[in-house]
């Protein structure tokens, strides 16, 4: 299968993420670090500080994490140091899409409503299968749209239960090491 293309970013340049729901309402927007990509797919940054906006929700990490974003249908989220012990979170979702223009980088995907979630001394789990049936239904997700998320949910759920890569922690760790490297010289040089 072919990757779809990223834009050509450095380390450290900005990335849009924008997350919809079905029929393109707003959900999480926020804003990160272009970290580089691997055979996974391409990774994003968001040191301490980094602002999450969704309707009716915002907070102000105070922690690093890590986003993948595959060319498949789900996006993932990797914490270090997070308050309430959330380790990796997985939207299941549309593949996601990149796109640049003179205003900077995006990566946009809709997300559809499943989540796989590990949290410390919590085996991983699928949440919000209720979120998932009423929204297939009042918005009419395609049949083969609603098998496909399924089934990424349970792989998914699988590779995060057996620690294959990227959900094996040494994956994830390089990218936050680096996103911790790229925080750190920020901090010592803010005129970059």
């Amino acid at each position: 299968m072919d990757r779809p293309a990223t834009p050509l970013l450095h380390p450290g340049d900005a990335v849009r993420v924008r997350a919809l729901k079905w029929g393109g309402a707003p959900h999480w927007q926020f804003d990160g670090l272009w970290l580089g990509d691997d055979e996974h797919g391409s990774w994003v940054g968001f040191p301490v500080g980094t602002r999450f906006v969704r309707p009716g929700n915002e907070f102000t990490a105070t922690w690093h994490s890590v986003s993948l974003f595959p060319h498949a249908g789900w996006a993932a989220g990797f914490n270090s140091g997070h308050p309430r012990g959330l380790g990796t979170y997985v939207d299941l979702a549309t593949t996601p899409e990149w796109r640049a223009d003179a205003t900077g980088a995006t990566v946009s995907y809709v997300d559809l409503d499943l989540d796989v979630v590990e949290r410390e001394g919590v085996p991983a789990f699928i949440e919000d299968e209720d979120e998932f049936a009423e929204h297939a239904a009042d918005f009419g997700y395609p049949a083969d749209l609603i098998r496909r998320v399924r089934s990424d949910a349970e792989r998914v759920l699988g590779a995060v239960r057996n620690r294959e890569p990227p959900f094996d922690g040494a994956t994830a760790a390089r990218w936050l090491a680096r996103l911790a490297g790229l925080a750190a010289r920020a901090a010592r040089d803010p005129a970059g």
